[in-house]
């Protein structure tokens, strides 16, 4: 994986950009779309490989809010078969009607408000975000234009000395016809912690995270969580019994100013066979 993101402040916060450029390649299991699919299936293996450009430009109109526009570009294929992956058509035959590939580009408008310390490391302030998206169907190989829609709201409080509570609210909403590869998802580096990242996917996606954040001594420090989140594919299936639980703790260090390196391990609920579902993230800054 190589890439670069990043947010440029510019003078007295007016405007913003905010961009994110990266290539990856990686062997990446799947299981299959949706929550029944990611709790009874065996997964299957194959090399993903994406490329992805996002570019976004925020205006500020009044104290902490933000609007703006944006643009990404998405391109997405695997490698199958050989004595490492599964066979194409295996996958295919897993995915309902859906192909294995897709490139799309999106057009999206932005509402934000942001009064947080820190966007890197905060330890007070709120963050709400809005984003809607269309994916026009003459813009890339989708076969019907697409909608999404992004709610994200975090808020942050010192406590005693050294402790920081965090909390995390993220909602996705995609269109009917979406294909797999643009699926809300849960898991990976920040979103439920402990697992994999896209097991659970499907339409929609809701998640709500708490996290106690100590300092412990020069640059080290803890910190512990727990949330819940649920993937779906309208409302109306909506299930709570459906709901996943997440929870873990994990190791801080300040390189410098704002900026932790972090080693996390997560745990969550049991899939069919008894087995629980946990895994460990390495990586940098908070996850939210």
């Amino acid at each position: 994986r190589v890439g670069v993101s990043g947010t440029n402040i510019f003078r007295n916060d007016r405007q913003r950009i905010l961009y994110n450029a990266e290539f990856y390649s990686q062997p990446t299991d799947f299981w299959g779309v949706g929550y029944d699919m990611a709790m009874n299936n065996s997964p299957m293996h194959y090399l993903a490989s994406r490329t992805t450009v996002d570019v976004r430009f925020l205006q500020r109109v009044a104290k902490g809010l933000f609007v703006g526009v944006g643009a990404d570009f998405n391109y997405h294929f695997g490698k199958f078969g050989n004595s490492k992956y599964t066979s194409e058509s295996d996958f295919v035959a897993r995915l309902g009607g859906d192909r294995v590939a897709y490139n799309a580009t999106g057009i999206s408008l932005f509402v934000e408000f942001d009064t947080r310390d820190a966007i890197s490391n905060p330890q007070r302030g709120v963050y709400v975000g809005a984003q809607a998206k269309v994916r026009p169907k003459g813009m890339g190989d989708i076969d019907n234009t697409l909608w999404y829609g992004r709610l994200s709201a975090n808020y942050y409080q010192k406590l005693w000395k050294g402790a920081v509570l965090a909390l995390d609210f993220r909602g996705e909403l995609n269109s009917k016809g979406t294909p797999w590869v643009y699926n809300a998802y849960i898991g990976g580096t920040s979103s439920m912690r402990g697992y994999y990242a896209g097991r659970f996917n499907d339409l929609c996606a809701i998640t709500l995270q708490a996290e106690l954040r100590q300092h412990i001594y020069r640059g080290f420090g803890l910190a512990a969580w727990g949330g819940a989140g649920n993937v779906f594919s309208t409302f109306g299936e909506f299930d709570w019994h459906k709901t996943l639980p997440t929870y873990g703790a994990g190791l801080r260090y300040g390189l410098k100013r704002n900026l932790n390196i972090r080693l996390d391990y997560g745990f969550g609920g049991r899939d069919t066979r008894g087995r629980l579902i946990h895994g460990a993230v390495f990586s940098i800054n908070e996850a939210f």
